[in-house]
């Protein structure tokens, strides 16, 4: 099979995040080809700069190090999917675009919603503007979305819920470009999720803090995750969603299992605004038009102009509920050993280190 990404130029908007660095691992494999050059796109110069010292295998550096940085095989570009002429001139030699950059805490984007709205949409919309109005050579632009976007009741879920949207209008302006999304849920040991957190609370004696015994999540690692992305990249048509057919756990069993024999307190705090009690990755609606692709789901793009869904296709034709096919506490501590969520006293995330 044709590598994807042979020679290609790719771009990582919000590269410096925990799927953006386990991204960068994964494509600096080859194992989708090797790229002519891989650029990580962000704001912030100082993950940048640790970023790529563990790209160099260097603990500490002097800015120095930035020189020559257009000529490496990875390299990195300061800018904001808010800003138009920024993402333009980034995109003007780029092939492929993932596009990693969000707002992803749903607190933050509660108090600060127009700020997600800003990068959120906005981003996505540069991407598809910059690409329409320069007549770029893009040839995939893919969307990376969150189970939150499926019904969604936060803001964080209904601007990116928009930015699919956004992405899959793209494919009707730029007929040269390919867009799609990916949709999954939770991923374990990411910033701000909960595995972490109670890790935090388990080594400081505890409480650990429940909103529900009821509240179940999708699960599934960084790689997992990644995984969904190039498979989405091999497969999927214009327009389409990609959505692993990942397992989901009640959030206390991860605690309980977590916990252990430790004579920890599990307190139970009620749910938070903008959460719901499960989380959905394929609604009653959009289960009509998703079809089967080996360990994936495929959402047919709405716009009629671009789906193409043959009469007497099967389809999913039920929502795809996180309430549904729960982990047992054996097989969640199982997955849990597997991705070295519960060896030691530091948990260190997957794609901390580049090497």
């Amino acid at each position: 099979m044709a590598k994807p990404l042979e020679g290609k130029r790719v771009l990582v908007t919000g590269g410096t995040g925990s799927l953006g660095k386990v991204l960068i691992r994964r494509l600096l494999t080859g194992e989708m080809g090797r790229p002519k050059q891989i650029v990580v796109f962000s704001r912030d110069e100082a993950k940048q700069h640790f970023m790529r010292l563990d790209y160099l295998n260097k603990k500490a550096a002097t800015d120095e190090v930035i020189y020559r940085n257009f000529q490496e095989l990875l390299a990195f570009r300061i800018g904001d999917v808010r800003d138009f002429h920024s993402v333009s001139a980034a995109l003007a030699k780029t092939d492929i675009v993932f596009n990693a950059a969000a707002l992803k805490q749903v607190p933050t984007c509660e108090y600060f919603p127009f700020e997600a709205v800003q990068t959120n949409i906005g981003g996505p919309e540069n991407i598809v503007r910059a690409i329409r109005e320069h007549s770029l050579e893009v040839e995939t632009v893919m969307g990376i979305s969150t189970d939150k976007a499926c019904k969604p009741v936060n803001v964080m879920g209904m601007t990116k819920a928009i930015q699919e949207r956004v992405f899959i209008e793209g494919n009707l302006d730029c007929d040269r470009t390919r867009f799609v999304c990916v949709r999954y849920g939770n991923v374990l040991a990411s910033r701000g999720s909960v595995i972490p957190y109670f890790h935090e609370q388990i080594a400081s004696g505890g409480p650990v803090t429940i909103t529900t015994r009821e509240m179940t999540r999708f699960l599934l690692s960084l790689n997992q995750a990644v995984d969904t992305i190039f498979s989405c990249l091999q497969g999927a048509k214009r327009g389409e969603t990609y959505i692993p057919k990942v397992p989901s756990a009640k959030v206390v069993d991860v605690a309980d299992v977590l916990i252990g024999d430790r004579k920890i307190k599990k307190v139970i705090t009620g749910i938070r605004p903008g959460e719901k009690v499960h989380e959905i990755l394929v609604s009653e609606e959009e289960a009509n038009r998703t079809v089967d692709r080996d360990n994936y789901y495929a959402i047919l793009p709405i716009l009629p102009e671009i789906a193409k869904l043959a009469p007497g296709t099967k389809t999913l034709r039920k929502e795809f509920s996180s309430a549904n096919n729960l982990m047992s506490k054996r097989r969640l501590e199982q997955l849990l050993k597997l991705n070295k969520l519960m060896i030691g006293d530091r948990l260190v995330e997957e794609g901390e280190m580049l090497g």
